[in-house]
């Protein structure tokens, strides 16, 4: 336990004066995000005009803080490094690091888009397939269809049809990170709930291991989840409304893989749309209104705006009142997939 205290702890005071340097740093050098005025759609987006000049790539903080977390709290006796965890560090470093290279041109040319972006989604795609593979060849990770444990559904999907699968994972949840990162704070917020909820899950493990089994090294990713939990809590005491940083697409990518890897080396892969149940309506939001457009050849759409945290901010709720409630909406989500584990994990202690 005081690993994990040591973890959240120091991610979060780091998180917290390191993502204020940065802010400084990053600011003193006019490091800022490009403002949107008009979407692919030439329609307006919502008047966000005054969040011009806000530095970005606050998740360089966030990573960095997540990252030192985690090492500074193996100084304790018995708290051993798992090569599963540090091909999952592996993975978040190089899916941030293609957020980092995209904000960077996005700040140097001073677009909203990188140049990136038509073969960012190609490049995520194929590193996802990649970290999965790596997964695999070296680490014991159970190749299962997996719920709440291994065993639940407990279907074989060998080697290759667990990386096909584990590479969707990633992917998909990378980038619905990245879509839900659209207003101040909201997807740091919902990101930490859904890390603080991996880490019960993994804790849970550790302490079960007859149940667990499967599992491999659960302390050790305990301690990944809760550094990851406190490093968002700490940038969002600079990310909340009016942010005075963005996370931009490095903290967005690196954290999303971060949950999707939790996901898959926990056993929970289709626990995982609940966890994340906002991000899954922040991007699905996305796909309808594309899907809708081009079946109708532009003439409709089911939102005023995608992501659909903007549709609110169109039919006139404030900023602050669609975060809010976009939170509580992540609560509810975090909160009924813990309880599905919950509820099997009673079930096997009964037996």
């Amino acid at each position: 336990m005081i690993a994990l205290f040591l973890a959240g702890s120091l991610a979060f005071a780091l998180s917290l004066f390191g993502t204020g340097f940065l802010e400084k740093f990053m600011r003193g050098r006019g490091r800022s995000q490009p403002i949107l005025e008009m979407n692919a759609e030439n329609i307006a987006v919502p008047q966000h005009q005054h969040k011009k000049g806000t530095p970005t790539m606050g998740g360089l903080a966030v990573l960095g803080a997540a990252g030192l977390g985690y090492l500074l709290a193996h100084i304790r006796q018995g708290v051993v490094f798992s090569n599963q965890t540090l091909i999952m560090f592996a993975g978040v470093v190089i899916m941030a690091g293609i957020g980092f290279v995209d904000d960077f041109i996005k700040v140097r040319k001073k677009r909203n888009r990188g140049v990136l972006w038509k073969l960012k989604g190609w490049i995520t795609l194929l590193m996802s397939f990649g970290i999965a593979a790596a997964l695999v060849a070296f680490t014991d990770i159970d190749t299962r269809l997996s719920l709440t444990r291994a065993s639940l559904p407990g279907w074989q999907l060998g080697s290759v049809g667990w990386v096909l699968w584990a590479g969707i994972i990633i992917f998909a949840t990378t980038n619905a990170v990245n879509v839900t990162d659209g207003l101040d704070g909201l997807a740091g917020g919902s990101a930490m709930f859904g890390f603080t909820a991996f880490s019960i899950i993994a804790f849970l493990g550790f302490r079960n291991r007859d149940i667990y089994a499967d599992i491999v090294n659960p302390y050790d990713l305990a301690v990944f989840a809760v550094a990851f939990a406190g490093a968002c809590g700490g940038f969002l005491w600079w990310n909340a409304a009016p942010a005075r940083i963005f996370m931009g697409d490095v903290g967005a990518l690196g954290l999303g893989s971060a949950l999707a890897l939790l996901a898959l080396t926990t056993n929970t892969q289709l626990l995982l749309p609940i966890l994340v149940g906002l991000n899954v309506i922040e991007i699905g939001s996305v796909a309808i209104q594309m899907s809708v457009f081009k079946a109708t050849k532009g003439k409709k759409r089911v939102f005023r705006l995608s992501p659909i945290h903007h549709h609110f901010e169109m039919v006139g709720w404030p900023e602050t009142t669609v975060i809010i409630r976009f939170w509580l909406i992540a609560g509810i989500f975090v909160v009924s997939g813990l309880g599905l584990f919950v509820a099997d994990f009673t079930k096997q202690v009964g037996r």
